[in-house]
């Protein structure tokens, strides 16, 4: 009886997270499929707040003084959020065309809120009608801006695009940008099928009056991540607003993958850190089961090889059937996301991926974690 009840429970969390694969696929089939843009350019402020990037950001210039985005139309705002570092001085000396300033937050300016902070002082000397952000770490091709405007039709309010990360064919930078890719085609298919959960901030666009009416970060100013996905579950959630994913080659934003295990794992954990704070509470819920389903991965071999060797059985199916929908979908990443999609590198990933999200997840939930130099406790 008691191995039915749990075989039940096993299968119905297989079928769950396969049904979120279906969805994550679905949507991707849509978006890659639009082909609507609009061939309107409206003013645009892009807005990077950064800290201690004195090895990026002269090269982050070089490749946004590339656009092609009409001049006269937008403006680069750098914030610099208390870098101890010569990272303003760099910059401030580079920026030598009127459309460029660079800013520094003064002293008492929303202490607790670390890089939304940057962000809000850069919207409020921005005059932009579209808020683009992104980081100084990051690169672009240069139609970039053109692209993700180009996505923007009049019931648009918040467009997300892709980032990639680099690999030198190095195996851990291999299996962090396939690990990331997944991420992005996740965040990407559910924006597709009308369900956005997750975005990245390096590469975000959103109307300022869209950020205006949901009042920005107002709600969750003392978490120290979710400026990119609160503000566009808000913007979805709150107002008559759409949001789009734009995936296209030239919208594809360039950025380094972690150089260690702990700058990983600090990342991911800082990125997990937000998921308990989602105001849809059926959001978190699903969730929960999705990291069950993970937890399932880890229970049936040892209840296969110390109870019962039907668990094995469940475990091979739930492993195949999570591998086959995984590999479906970042097939899309190719080449836009990944390089090449390595059978190895991906059994490998595979392999891991059980283990990773167990850890992550439960140690966001503790909230504590170093970013930056800094380290930040909810």
């Amino acid at each position: 009886m008691i191995d039915s009840i749990m075989l039940i429970i096993f299968l119905g969390l297989l079928f769950n997270y396969l049904f979120f694969l279906w969805k994550v696929r679905a949507g991707l089939e849509k978006v890659t499929k639009q082909k609507s843009k609009s061939s309107k350019t409206p003013s645009v402020s892009v807005i990077i707040p950064f800290r201690n990037e004195a090895d990026n950001i002269l090269k982050n210039l070089m490749s946004l003084e590339s656009q092609t985005y009409p001049l006269h139309k937008f403006e680069i705002i750098y914030v610099d959020d208390d870098s101890t570092d010569n990272s303003f001085e760099l910059i401030n000396e580079a920026s030598t065309k009127l459309n460029i300033k660079v800013l520094r937050i003064p002293e008492g300016f929303s202490p607790s809120s670390r890089k939304k902070r940057a962000i809000r002082y850069g919207i409020e000397h921005a005059e932009g009608e579209i808020i683009v952000g992104t980081d100084a770490d990051c690169f672009y091709t240069p139609n970039w801006i053109s692209e993700i405007i180009s996505s923007y039709d009049e019931q648009t309010g918040f467009v997300s695009a892709p980032v990639r990360f680099t690999s030198n064919n190095n195996f851990f930078e291999n299996l962090q940008q396939l690990e990331f890719s997944g991420l992005v085609l996740t965040g990407g298919g559910l924006i597709g099928s009308n369900y956005p959960i997750i975005c990245n901030a390096a590469n975000i666009s959103y109307r300022r009056a869209a950020f205006n009416q949901v009042l920005g970060f107002e709600d969750n100013l003392d978490l120290s991540s979710g400026d990119d996905e609160f503000l566009m579950q808000k913007i979805f959630r709150e107002t008559d607003w759409t949001v789009k994913f734009c995936f296209s080659k030239d919208a594809v934003v360039t950025t380094s993958p972690n150089k260690s295990l702990t700058q990983f794992y600090n990342q991911r954990k800082r990125w997990a850190s937000k998921g308990f704070f989602y105001k849809n509470k059926l959001l978190i819920f699903k969730l929960i089961l999705i990291f069950l389903f993970y937890l399932s991965l880890i229970s049936q071999p040892l209840l296969g090889i110390f109870y019962d060797s039907i668990f094995l059985l469940s475990f091979l199916t739930s492993v195949i059937a999570k591998m086959y929908f995984e590999f479906m979908i970042l097939n899309f990443g190719v080449p836009f996301l990944i390089d090449k999609l390595n059978l190895l590198d991906f059994l490998i990933a595979e392999l891991l991926h059980p283990f990773y999200i167990i850890i992550s997840g439960v140690s966001g939930v503790r909230g504590n974690f170093t970013w930056k130099e800094r380290k930040i406790k909810r």
